[in-house]
């Protein structure tokens, strides 16, 4: 059995060990300066200081100096394209959209101002407003890698899987070292239970870079799958030593314990995965888990219904929540919640159903 997410350099959905995350992909926009030759007034200064602690990670200065060349001209374009990637970097993504826009509005076709822009929409929950700044920009980036691996997460999101496979596909011929195509694809693979593809392809991602904690995430996925639990468990702490609020990462070690009878051990890591994100549904599966293992049938019906509530589709909601309604004394809600899971193709909830049901 299997507890959650899979990552997408970025987030893709579903899969059984906490779904696949795919790796948070930063742009390689990094600095879109105009050409200053011309420039010697004060605003082009500003915006060259800015550049410099940009590139410094000094964020804070960077935007006061971004400012400071706004300030003098206000159209300027490539200021408010930089100050947003450092506002970005600096976790204020609702600001980094702000400028984003801004600097379309000064330059309708700054190709690199919409590139950036469909990045922050990607990440706040806009997979369509994603993909219509990375269309506007098809004809001058399509032979991108980044391009490519950007277009695969927004068809993965609107939930597009041969669009999504195209792009990473594209994604990978242009570069076969992009490692958050390789983690990206290979997450779609896992949520399409291609299982053999989807490990070749986190290999190839972690040979690259064993760092990369959206892989390192799935490989967990992947292990778990083989209830290879303690092995797992290894990946996960990894990806969760470079991202240690990472909610997936959270839950999936949350879940691991709970498979590893770690039972007490496990539930602050799903604690804070839902503290994170409350609408991880995952999370709330785990949670219902660590009570039924507590002989709380009662909790752990409440949790299965949240996790329903926020997404249907997770790996073996359905097996759980009849195991939970079965632990309340109504079978008649045990069978009807079997039957759904065998129809999702969940083998657990048809065995129990033929077991207990008929």
């Amino acid at each position: 059995m299997l507890g959650e997410k899979s990552t997408i350099c970025a987030k893709v959905k579903k899969t059984m060990v906490r779904p696949f995350v795919l790796p948070v992909l930063l742009l390689n926009v990094a600095f879109w300066g105009t050409s200053c030759a011309d420039k010697t007034d004060e605003a082009a200064q500003f915006f060259l200081r800015g550049n410099v602690q940009l590139q410094k990670r000094e964020y804070k200065e960077a935007i006061r100096f971004y400012t400071e060349a706004l300030d003098k001209k206000p159209d300027f374009a490539d200021a408010y394209n930089n100050r947003g990637l450092a506002k970005f970097r600096n976790d204020d993504r609702e600001g980094a959209l702000a400028d984003y826009t801004r600097a379309i509005e000064a330059d309708a076709d700054f190709g690199a101002a919409y590139l950036n822009r469909a990045d922050v929409l990607m990440e706040t929950g806009d997979a369509a407003g994603s993909l219509a700044d990375l269309q506007r920009i098809e004809k001058e980036y399509k032979d991108s890698t980044f391009y490519q691996t950007r277009l695969g997460d927004a068809y993965v999101r609107l939930n597009n899987t041969s669009q999504a496979q195209a792009a990473y596909d594209r994604a990978l011929q242009l570069d076969p070292a992009n490692v958050e195509a390789l983690t990206n694809r290979g997450a779609l693979y896992f949520s399409q239970k291609a299982y053999n593809e989807a490990r070749l392809d986190i290999t190839s991602a972690l040979r690259i870079n064993p760092k990369q904690d959206a892989a390192l995430n799935n490989q967990s996925l992947l292990l778990a799958r083989e209830k290879k639990y303690d092995e797992a468990l290894e990946y996960v702490e990894r990806a969760l030593s470079v991202r240690p609020a990472q909610p997936y990462y959270l839950n999936n070690k949350g879940y691991l314990l709970l498979m590893l009878n770690r039972r007490e051990a496990a539930l602050p890591f799903i604690q804070e995965s839902i503290r994170i994100d409350p609408a991880n549904a995952w999370a709330h599966r785990s949670l219902g888990i660590y009570h039924l293992q507590g002989n709380k049938a009662k909790e752990a019906l409440t949790e299965f219904r949240q996790a329903e509530k926020l997404d249907a589709t997770v790996e073996q909601l359905y097996y759980y929540l009849g195991l939970a309604e079965s632990g309340t004394g109504n079978k008649t809600g045990a069978c009807e919640a079997w039957k759904r899971g065998e129809l999702a193709g969940d083998e657990l909830a048809r065995k129990a159903y033929s077991d207990q049901c008929k």
